[in-house]
């Protein structure tokens, strides 16, 4: 069986080093992190438009084509435990499950155990894809481990290739429910003044930026312009609450997929999301406009209020369109059942 190839190609304004330039571009599904592209790259692994690069120091230019030759993932020994599973869909190439949150996806120094690929390999079995490398089979992309909702894992290689193609080429259609402070409306001058931000039709605000880790906290993401991963956040309130709105239920959908892309971008426009201890920061609402029970709901919500609820992509075996849709999950219903009891709706 011939090695596992991800194929790229180098955005504008490569950083100056070969490891540095691959660990920013490469599709964020390969699961390829600087430390292990740097041993990959001395092992003749890498090849820059169609040559062989060996030299960690070497300097890429936008457009360059690179193909890195990955071997084929070792048996793991990571224990299949049987987890229950909220199965969606299930057929021999792929399954779909609505994650809770709490649960890590793949396992990680410090979540060892308990997570989503210790559940699939009890599951699944000897059927699960070891495309993405011995700690992550079966594994196509992620969400947060306190944010809930929908997420499709391949039990083949075929099915594997196929999907990430689809989330490099962003062909996926992801919705997200969140509850944030504020209301983001195209009325707002603030929004207006933040860079990177934008209103669409039907008051969608649009927020477009660059996203990479954080210069000085590298667990957290930070908005940037030049460096990072290009990064697009579309936002719509549903409804909001208090009097004045002073929080909101959101659907959010993603252009691209990023690490903490809502969550990071939400803050960035000022709207961070209820419950997020690393990006939703400190907000003091104004007396009067929620209820005691209501203000104690949200100051006491565990996680960050965010909730994969449709996952929509073309079979990569059948050519099926396939959409799936999960309701929020049991708090966040509370805690909007909360908010509408107590307080009158805004406008």
């Amino acid at each position: 069986m011939p090695p596992s190839v991800v194929t790229f190609r180098i955005t504008a304004d490569p950083p100056p080093r070969l490891d540095k330039a691959l660990a920013r571009d490469v599709p964020e599904e390969a699961a390829l992190s600087r430390s292990r592209l740097a041993r990959l790259v001395p092992d003749g692994a890498v090849r820059i438009n169609g040559v062989v690069v060996t030299d960690v120091r070497a300097r890429l230019g936008e457009g360059d084509a690179v193909e890195i030759a990955l071997d084929i993932p070792e048996d793991t020994d990571m224990g299949a435990e049987p987890i229950a599973l909220d199965v969606v869909y299930e057929d021999a190439e792929l399954i779909v499950v609505n994650k809770p949150a709490g649960m890590v996806v793949h396992p990680a120094p410090g979540s060892p155990d308990g997570t989503l690929v210790n559940a699939l390999l009890h599951h699944c079995g000897d059927s699960l894809s070891g495309v993405g490398g011995a700690r992550r089979p079966g594994i196509v992309h992620r969400i947060d481990k306190d944010t809930s909702g929908l997420l499709v894992a391949a039990k083949t290689d075929r099915a594997h290739h196929g999907l990430a193609a689809q989330f490099e080429a962003h062909d996926v259609e992801r919705h997200y429910h969140a509850l944030c402070f504020g209301t983001p409306d195209a009325g707002d001058p603030r929004l207006r003044g933040i860079r990177g931000t934008s209103f669409e039709p039907g008051n969608v605000l649009k927020i477009q930026t660059r996203l990479a880790r954080h210069k000085t906290d590298r667990q957290r993401q930070a908005v940037f312009w030049h460096n990072g991963r290009h990064a697009v956040t579309r936002v719509r309130a549903i409804e909001s609450f208090g009097t004045p709105p002073v929080l909101s239920l959101l659907e959010c959908w993603l252009e691209t997929g990023r690490t903490h892309q809502i969550r990071v971008h939400m803050a960035h426009a000022g709207h961070g999301l209820i419950g997020d201890p690393v990006y939703g920061g400190k907000r003091k609402l104004p007396k009067g406009a929620l209820s005691e029970a209501a203000m104690m709901a949200v100051g006491t919500f565990p996680r960050q209020a965010l909730h994969a609820a449709t996952l929509g992509f073309q079979h990569p075996v059948t050519g099926e369109h396939m959409r799936f849709a999960a309701e929020m999950p049991q708090d966040m219903q509370e805690l909007c059942t909360t908010l509408r009891a107590t307080v009158p709706l805004g406008d």
